[in-house]
């Protein structure tokens, strides 16, 4: 990782619908203009993104997605509205920082459901885009969430089991979107218990997805602090409900819309919770990706990959 930085610049950008998005920019202002696209959905971008890339070639622009984060009003909050938080309200978002900042082209970097957002805006503004690093490559299909919500309980069936019992017996007996849907109602619940319990439940699935990697961090998603922990945990559970609002498999259908915008796709050979297969299929129907899969890492990364993040982010430095 580059050194600590702090940005040279920050704001509120008023995206309609009562919004403030949270933005930051780090690096050399003359830099090559670089988004940093955070995960979740709802995860917010942590202070350590600003060192992913190199501050005297790179301007690093960051920013929380809607309700996360330091972005306003917050999802911690059961009385926020979550009906326009959707996918294509955070494509407009994304549009209107660019707007907002002068940018002409930028490079779009980030994984998981990152990669699933910076798709979906570079599908819609491939004219935008200079480049793109996806680390962990997901599209959200429904094929997608059900693996990560109900396939993997193959490798952990406790776990899946004590998940499915976190919601009340009478919603256990429909399918995942059904399950992921009874969470996203406990955790909008007016009652601070229900929302914290449920809350727990969904974060001790995805700690037990990640518990095998060989960089699994125990209780990852559990240690998070309170309101940015219910946060995630209703963003995700909004999205994953909805299928993120996207036509099952859109994203890999119209990546001829990519085409002309070179790419490096990096993806752990053991990630459990988002298998290669999708990564595989994105390289196939994209010619300007190159697609590094890493043996040794699983979701959370391990240092091989970062080597080849670092190794993406010098060759697109120079391009112009």
């Amino acid at each position: 990782m580059y050194p600590p930085i702090e940005p040279y610049d920050h704001g509120m950008l008023d995206v309609g619908d009562g919004n403030l998005v949270y933005w930051e920019v780090c690096g050399n202002p003359d830099g090559k203009p670089a988004l940093v696209v955070h995960g979740g959905p709802g995860s917010g971008c942590s202070v350590g993104a600003r060192r992913t890339f190199d501050p005297e070639r790179y301007r690093i622009i960051l920013f929380d997605q809607r309700n996360c984060g330091r972005s306003r009003p917050h999802a911690a909050d059961p009385a926020t509205d979550l009906s326009t938080n959707t996918t294509h309200h955070l494509i407009a978002d994304m549009e209107r920082l660019r707007e907002h900042l002068g940018v002409d082209k930028w490079l779009l970097y980030g994984g998981s459901w990152g990669s699933t957002l910076m798709l979906a805006y570079a599908e819609a503004y491939p004219e935008r885009v200079s480049e793109m690093i996806i680390i962990a490559v997901t599209t959200t299909r429904r094929y997608e969430i059900d693996w990560l919500y109900r396939g993997a309980g193959r490798f952990f069936p406790e776990a899946l089991e004590r998940f499915r019992e976190g919601v009340p017996e009478s919603e256990r007996g429909g399918d995942t979107f059904d399950l992921l849907a009874a969470y996203a109602r406990l955790t909008s619940d007016p009652d601070p218990e229900v929302r914290a319990k449920a809350t727990l439940d969904w974060c001790a699935w995805e700690d037990a997805v990640i518990s095998a990697e060989p960089n699994g961090k125990r209780n990852a998603y559990s240690d998070r602090p309170d309101d940015a922990r219910l946060a995630l945990v209703r963003i995700c559970s909004h999205y994953f409900s909805n299928a993120a609002w996207l036509e099952e498999g859109v994203l890999l259908r119209e990546a001829h819309r990519l085409a002309g915008i070179p790419a490096v796709l990096i993806h752990g050979r053991l990630d459990l919770g988002g298998p290669p297969d999708t990564a595989w299929e994105l390289a196939k129907a994209w010619p300007d990706a190159r697609l590094v899969v890493v043996e040794d890492s699983g979701h959370t990364g391990s240092e091989t990959l970062r080597k080849e993040l670092f190794a993406a982010q010098d060759a697109f430095a120079s391009r112009r």
